[in-house]
């Protein structure tokens, strides 16, 4: 059923990006829609975590049991989850199997990086490897088709940060949340884009869940001793855009292509793509905590 209904369009001038709102008469259509996404990503990665747990639970092993054991005995819990490591290390070697080892028409093997005028604009249409290959062969039109690298590398395809082979990777980061090993250094070689696996946030790769996981547990132990122990920090202003994240999801995702928040580069770089992402997080956080001191709070 038709209706009269508030539209964004998102429209791609050359290497200009905008937002445009238009009033249409138009009808809701399947053909536009993004199946991978943010929320769905999360929401498959906890299920699949709780299957993991429930299928892979030893129940000859009393909860109080686990209770009683000495917080340093990291040990203990290695040997008592050890079904699930089994199942999130299968889980890995299909990531790497299929990353490095699935033919991808026109591309070399395990290939990682942005496609475009990237690596010397030898590869062009091999953006995200074979990663971009499955989420297009399965999904077909129905991904992100403007990723974060496009306006970088000046890519033509499009690419999905939410997809299948980065949500394998997502499962894994999750299960990590009990227990964390720091390896990416081995895997970048201590390099920003080289090494064996390279970070790279657009494909979760190995290296980038193993260094993000391995400083998010760091700065949560920090965290805990600064504010909870020894509550000499109260956790401002960060505290502001947490009590109004999804405001701050919904707002981002509106107002990014939007000055201050974005702003067309001459020539795009990392510095400056850095400088503008630290200012809009500024931004946010200054947004919140004017929204804090009038209690405006948006949930769902």
């Amino acid at each position: 059923r038709k209706k009269d209904i508030y539209q964004f369009y998102l429209i791609s001038l050359g290497s200009m990006r905008e937002y445009v709102l238009v009033h249409s008469d138009v009808s809701v259509s399947w053909s536009w829609a993004r199946i991978p996404g943010v929320l769905q990503r999360l929401g498959f990665t906890y299920f699949v975590l709780s299957l993991i747990h429930m299928w892979c639970l030893r129940k000859e092993i009393p909860l109080k049991q686990v209770s009683q054991q000495p917080p340093s005995c990291s040990l203990h819990y290695i040997v008592l989850y050890w079904p699930e490591w089994i199942v999130i290390l299968l889980l890995e070697i299909l990531w790497l199997c299929l990353t490095f080892l699935l033919p991808v028409p026109g591309c070399p093997r395990g290939y990682l990086g942005a496609g475009g005028i990237g690596d010397n604009g030898m590869y062009p249409n091999c953006s995200g490897g074979a990663a971009g290959y499955i989420d297009r062969w399965l999904f077909g039109q129905h991904i992100y088709k403007y990723p974060t690298f496009k306006e970088m590398y000046q890519t033509t395809q499009s690419f999905d940060p939410e997809g299948v082979l980065g949500t394998i990777n997502c499962i894994v980061i999750g299960f990590a949340g009990m227990q964390v090993r720091l390896f990416s250094a081995i895997l970048t070689k201590c390099t920003r884009d080289k090494g064996f696996i390279p970070v790279n946030k657009n494909l979760w790769s190995l290296s980038f869940i193993s260094c993000t996981g391995c400083f998010a547990f760091l700065l949560l132990g920090c965290l805990y001793f600064v504010i909870d122990v020894k509550g000499w920090w109260g956790g401002q202003p960060f505290i502001y855009p947490g009590m109004n994240s999804i405001l701050v999801y919904v707002g981002h995702t509106i107002l990014g292509y939007y000055f201050p928040f974005s702003w067309e580069m001459a020539r795009p770089n990392h510095a400056e793509l850095l400088f503008k992402t630290l200012l809009g997080t500024v931004l946010w956080i200054l947004i919140s905590y004017l929204l804090y001191r009038k209690r405006f709070f948006l949930k769902i």
